[in-house]
């Protein structure tokens, strides 16, 4: 089994055009919709991702919902944690092929760095 891990250079995450996220509000509390909907930014990018440098301004204090963990997982998308490392590099994989595409270097590296658990 793979485990979930973040990649640099990526950002992939980071944009957030809602029109690639219909169903925000079953996952988000109303408020957490507003405050999503307030950092969407130019061409859907997050204001706070640094395009140029490829990483988040406000990382230590980003929302909730920017938090790939178990615990987030399992509020927002009642993720059982036995499943986060797969539904979490599905959901890596997915976004990762929708922003930069399907033979993407971010999709190549992704793949690369996503390292199988030890049994």
């Amino acid at each position: 089994m793979a485990l979930w891990q973040c990649i640099e250079n990526c950002g992939a995450c980071c944009h957030l055009d809602p029109s690639d996220r219909p169903d925000l509000a079953t996952y988000l509390t109303p408020e957490e919709l507003t405050l999503y909907l307030s950092l969407v930014g130019e061409g859907g990018w997050c204001k706070h991702y640094d395009r140029d440098h490829r990483n988040c301004t406000i990382y230590a204090d980003r929302p909730r919902f920017c938090r790939v963990r178990p615990d987030t997982f399992a509020q927002m998308f009642e993720v059982p944690m036995e499943e986060f490392n797969d539904f979490a590099i599905d959901c890596c994989e997915q976004q990762i092929t929708g922003v930069y595409g399907a033979n993407s270097p971010e999709l190549e590296q992704y793949i690369a760095a996503t390292p199988e658990e030890e049994s």
